[in-house]
């Protein structure tokens, strides 16, 4: 019971976690516009995600761009487009694994076998949160470089989005969720060896032992 228990937290954290990052994945909040001057009354709030760029009028209208070209990108936006999406394909690879070798199912008759394929699943969870980390310690590493860097104007400094908020939330949930996969063990008596057992002996008609026995 309790390694069921581990399985069903551990798989609602990591598909939460999962679908975490392909909501930050899609969310052009990545760079928000930073309001470091004398003046914090502008007109417009830039945005800049993985795929597009947005522009917030002060009014409430807000318009998008999608990027022309992948290789006019930074590095940093093409390895973040690059991991998110190899990250959230694990996930629902992890999820599939995971499904298959849960004690609720019936994929695999062995006890022994599932338990090591939830460990497997667990495993996949772990590398896709540690896939989406690397993006966003490099995006927030780059944006507090440039923040603090006197050469950027002023117009084009960025602050943190939220998107890499909810990242970092779904890596903590990935990591916490894979490992309690990684912690599902057989049960002691299921260890994949059957017990044998010798034949009882049978009896003749006349209530003597059947010589068979002691050949």
């Amino acid at each position: 019971m309790v390694s069921a228990g581990l399985e069903i937290l551990g798989l609602s954290l990591c598909v939460v976690g999962s679908l975490l990052v392909m909501v930050a994945c899609g969310l052009p909040m990545w760079k928000v516009t930073a309001f470091i001057e004398a003046n914090i009354v502008v007109a417009q709030t830039i945005w800049d995600g993985l795929w597009m760029s947005c522009v917030v009028q002060s009014t409430g209208q807000m318009q998008c761009k999608v990027h022309d070209s992948v290789l006019a990108l930074s590095h940093d936006l093409q390895a973040a487009r690059a991991l998110t999406i190899i990250s959230s394909v694990m996930g629902v690879l992890g999820l599939m694994v995971v499904i298959a070798g849960a004690q609720c199912t019936n994929c695999i008759r062995t006890e022994y076998v599932k338990a090591r394929v939830v460990n497997a699943g667990g495993v996949i969870y772990i590398i896709s949160g540690l896939f989406v980390l690397v993006p966003l310690c490099w995006m927030a590493n780059n944006i507090i470089s440039d923040f603090y860097n006197p050469q950027v104007p002023a117009s084009k400094k960025r602050e943190i989005g939220a998107a890499l908020y909810i990242g970092w939330a779904a890596t903590a949930l990935l990591l916490i969720g894979g490992a309690l996969l990684c912690c599902s063990c057989p049960s002691g008596g299921n260890s994949g060896y059957s017990a044998k057992y010798a034949p009882t002996k049978r009896t003749t008609q006349n209530g003597e032992y059947d010589k068979r026995n002691y050949v």
